[in-house]
């Protein structure tokens, strides 16, 4: 059963997906989730900090429901080539953000960066998060002589923003005789990455 603050986070993401994010007051959540507005500040200060909030809650859901578990770059490496470890955490990183809930949220935000200053600060969050993670496997794989970078943090920076790109390129041209083909672009060039950092 949801607590009142998920409920909240929930009706949230309804009405945002229904509206858009401009357009939701907190007021409408208040009225949507059954309590009156001054109960909402019980839980969050601003609108803003409900939205970074549902961020937050949203990804850790996704990231469990697509049974992502803590990095532990032993287990992740055992006897697998380059090409399988990045295809696993490609992969990984694909289901997360494809569960529904934060798929929506994705979707949300996206169309109002640009007039929204909260969404852009997540969009931009997420894109340091991942390219984070990035560089942290890279400096991983260095070490365990998988790959070899002349440059690891602009080789993370660049390998992210690529799948980030991809990822949104499917995204747009989703119809399903189409997918298969992404899918393929998306390991044609996880191959010809690994190719290209191989370890000499």
């Amino acid at each position: 059963m949801r607590n009142r603050r998920e409920e909240i986070l929930m009706a949230a993401l309804e009405l945002a997906a229904e509206k858009g994010l401009g357009n939701v007051s907190l007021h409408m959540i208040a009225n949507k989730v059954g309590i009156k507005k001054p109960s909402l500040y019980n839980h969050f200060a601003s609108k803003e900090e409900l939205v970074e909030a549902m961020y937050e809650f949203l990804r850790e859901q996704a990231k469990a429901n697509a049974n992502i578990p803590a990095v532990d770059y032993s287990a992740l490496f055992a006897g697998k080539t380059a090409l399988e470890i990045l295809q696993q955490v490609v992969g990984g990183y694909i289901r997360m953000t494809s569960q529904k809930n934060i798929l929506t949220f994705y979707k949300v935000i996206y169309s109002e960066r640009t007039i929204q200053p909260v969404a852009a600060k997540i969009l931009a969050e997420e894109t340091e998060r991942m390219i984070l993670a990035t560089m942290q496997l890279f400096y991983a794989m260095e070490v365990h002589k998988l790959l070899h970078f002349r440059n690891p943090d602009m080789s993370a920076v660049s390998f992210a923003m690529t799948v980030h790109g991809l990822m949104d390129y499917d995204m747009d041209r989703s119809e399903a005789a189409e997918k298969a083909a992404h899918e393929l672009l998306m390991n044609e060039y996880l191959a010809w990455f690994c190719e290209e950092n191989a370890v000499k």
